[in-house]
């Protein structure tokens, strides 16, 4: 590790508008691999991958080559007056992939907007196939799907939610699927999910199922809550039931899909097909932003023989130097075999965590699937009491983790939005074994400073 001091960009000597006001930011300048670098020369392990974005690491050859490539013919043209080659290729491969009966996709710049879109597309269904009454949807306590309002809106993070109320439609919401803490001791994870799936149930009665639009859910839970696994039927039991009220389920897997949990969407796993699924970060990787969702052809169809127009839009919606980074991302993950390399670096990863934290006092919980993971820490295991958030302890193992050359995405409010710490883990998925096994042992001792400061 390089000890050396990063120089920062002081607060009071920059004119951007900083996210976080309140500490100064290393100054980043170059990434290669799955290491990034800052001005003083010290090098950082992604173990992040930003926010699981970086799925092939930085500076891939690949990819760059083909944005050059595409900026030499086209950088930008207005999707009101054009469609470009490289969009067309990339919707093409994304639907030979794509779950079944998916037909369209509608490219966007990223998660919160892929998720605005979706939701603005459940709505004018509705309308366009003559149910204009439905106006409901249905999410989860502890998700998170954007940052615009209306995906904020279904996010039920309590914390992200609570100066935006007067903004934000309503919503309802109903229990995550969160094993570790709600599963009682005399039900198996099969009654547990089926306990949420009769919930689920309730709720739409009586919003009245001709009344809903939507079942939202992340297909596994993020940034929020710290990488929430469903149990095995839930999933299933969702889809029955908007199945039986002709209620969309719209999938979020921004931060879980395109690779990350070792299949190409995460719903695979699940046995179950969306109506509706939002894809970002993984898709194109971080090199250029840009996000989708993809489409049922049952809804694309209702717009075909309706008005003929999806009463939505941005500037840069399909950007062709963004739709040809993420295709070739996504050849590089074919050709390269990375969800065969998903799997296995992900199985070394959980036996490298369980070995490092199984027996930790202050670790209640490590769980996750492929690249994919994250550890929840509690005062005291045997009654899984969380650390008081005035500790602010999530911030504590940041800081501690960057001076120790590591990048990894902590988070507090992990039980209610506002109690509770965990840490997330989505490194590259070229990720060596050494590399997994320095990004535990440098997490190991960022926790064991920030536990004794």
């Amino acid at each position: 590790m390089n000890a050396r001091p990063p120089i920062a960009m002081p607060q009071d000597a920059t004119h951007v508008f900083h996210r976080q006001l309140h500490h100064d930011l290393p100054v980043a300048v170059s990434g290669q691999g799955i290491t990034l670098t800052d001005a003083t020369g010290k090098t950082y392990l992604d173990a992040s991958g930003g926010a699981a974005v970086s799925c092939l690491g930085h500076g891939h050859p690949d990819v760059i080559a083909a944005m050059h490539a595409q900026i030499d013919r086209l950088a930008y043209a207005h999707t009101s007056f054009f469609t470009t080659e490289v969009a067309e290729e990339l919707a093409d491969v994304l639907i030979s992939t794509a779950p079944a009966g998916m037909s369209h996709v509608y490219f966007v710049s990223g998660g919160s907007e892929a998720m605005e879109a979706a939701l603005k597309m459940a709505r004018q269904y509705f309308v366009e196939i003559g149910q204009p009454q439905r106006r409901h949807f249905i999410a989860r306590h502890q998700s998170y799907h954007g940052n615009t309002l209306g995906a904020l809106a279904v996010g039920g993070n309590a914390w992200r939610r609570e100066q935006f109320k007067p903004l934000l439609i309503d919503v309802t919401h109903v229990s995550p699927c969160y094993e570790y803490r709600h599963r009682r001791d005399d039900e198996t994870a099969e009654q547990y999910g089926q306990r949420l799936v009769v919930e689920l149930s309730q709720t739409i009665e009586q919003l009245g199922g001709e009344n809903v639009m939507a079942f939202v859910a992340e297909t596994i839970g993020g940034a929020t809550a710290g990488v929430l696994t469903p149990v095995p039927g839930y999933f299933k039991g969702v889809r029955e039931l908007c199945d039986r009220h002709g209620i969309l389920l719209i999938l979020d897997e921004v931060m879980c899909g395109m690779g990350r949990c070792g299949t190409l969407h995460a719903c695979e796993a699940e046995g179950v097909v969306p109506d509706l699924l939002a894809i970002a970060k993984g898709l194109g990787g971080g090199y250029q932003p840009i996000g989708a969702v993809l489409a049922q052809e049952k809804l694309v169809d209702a717009f075909r023989q309706g008005s003929g127009l999806f009463q939505h839009g941005h500037t840069y919606l399909g950007h062709a130097v963004a739709c040809a980074a993420a295709l070739a991302v996504q050849r590089v993950m074919v050709r390269d075999d990375l969800l065969a390399q998903v799997k296995s670096r992900g199985r070394y990863l959980q036996a490298a965590l369980a070995h490092a934290f199984g027996e930790h006092p202050h670790v209640g919980d490590i769980r996750g699937r492929g690249l994919f993971w994250g550890i929840e820490l509690v005062a005291d295991r045997a009654s899984k009491q969380w650390f008081d958030p005035a500790r602010k302890l999530h911030v504590k193992i940041k800081r501690a983790a960057m001076a120790e050359g590591v990048m990894v995405y902590p988070m507090g409010g992990t039980v209610d939005g506002r109690c509770g710490d965990h840490v997330l883990l989505a490194p590259p998925f070229i990720s060596s074994e050494d590399e997994l096994s320095q990004i535990v042992t440098r997490l190991g001792r960022a926790i064991g400073v920030a536990l004794s400061s």
